[in-house]
């Protein structure tokens, strides 16, 4: 099938609604941050099961400070690319009910999206690890204590050893049960709970449209699977709407 007729395909499947999408780190770097997973991605450089974990938060807070500062937090050149802004569109036409994300980084929202279950949390806002009021990013950063009770501020991100916020967990669970087409954009889906709700879609029926630029665990499942970037796709796949 050509790039020209994957598109025209995955616009009749979202003109025709109840469409869910499902975004991974694949859609943010092409706003110019890091991915995760890949040969050259963060956690090709660094052990995320020590530096993104309740023990180095708890034990050794100078280390995750660092960490945090240097690879996860958002700088203000970063904005959402066009896939974030299509997405957004659609949702506001009507067509897209909801956006399951694993991404901290808040470009949906920053794009127009309303609807957005963030199931690993985010950068922000801040707060604190002990007593969970509210701080800024400027304190985190800076290394600064809770002003309320002296505790270690934190982004909202879920760290390796917490559970995952059941509210989204929820959500994602009801979009996934209902939609018409849940479509993924940028995941390598082999994050375990995340990678359940495109298999729940599937087998109530939905279709399954994966785009991401390398092989995924389901692709053999998918009804359209596209290995081309997000943003060229999703402008190709507007020309049709």
């Amino acid at each position: 099938m050509s790039f020209e007729e994957e598109a025209k395909g995955l616009a009749r499947l979202v003109k025709a609604g109840g469409v869910t999408i499902f975004s991974g780190a694949g859609l943010s770097t092409e706003s110019g941050l890091q991915d995760f997973r890949s040969r050259d991605g963060i956690w090709a450089h660094a052990d995320p099961t020590r530096l993104a974990s309740i023990e180095a938060l708890e034990d050794n807070y100078d280390e995750f400070l660092e960490f945090y500062k240097a690879r996860l937090y958002v700088p203000e050149e970063i904005q959402p690319n066009i896939g974030h802004e299509i997405v957004a569109k659609w949702e506001k036409e009507g067509y897209v009910e909801g956006v399951i994300t694993q991404n901290v980084d808040r470009l949906h929202q920053k794009a127009g999206s309303v609807n957005v279950w963030e199931l690993h949390g985010s950068l922000e806002p801040v707060r604190c690890h002990r007593c969970g009021r509210e701080g800024t990013t400027a304190d985190f950063l800076a290394g600064k204590p809770c002003s309320y009770c002296g505790g270690r501020l934190r982004p909202s991100v879920v760290l390796f050893g917490e559970m995952l916020p059941q509210r989204p967990l929820e959500a994602a669970d009801e979009l996934s049960d209902r939609c018409k087409t849940f479509i993924v954009l940028g995941s390598s889906l082999v994050v375990s709970p995340a990678n359940y709700f495109p298999r729940q879609a599937k087998s109530r029926g939905a279709n399954l449209v994966i785009v991401n630029r390398d092989p995924t665990p389901l692709d053999g499942i998918a009804d359209l699977v596209v290995q081309e970037g997000i943003g060229a796709f999703l402008s190709e796949t507007e020309k049709y709407m």
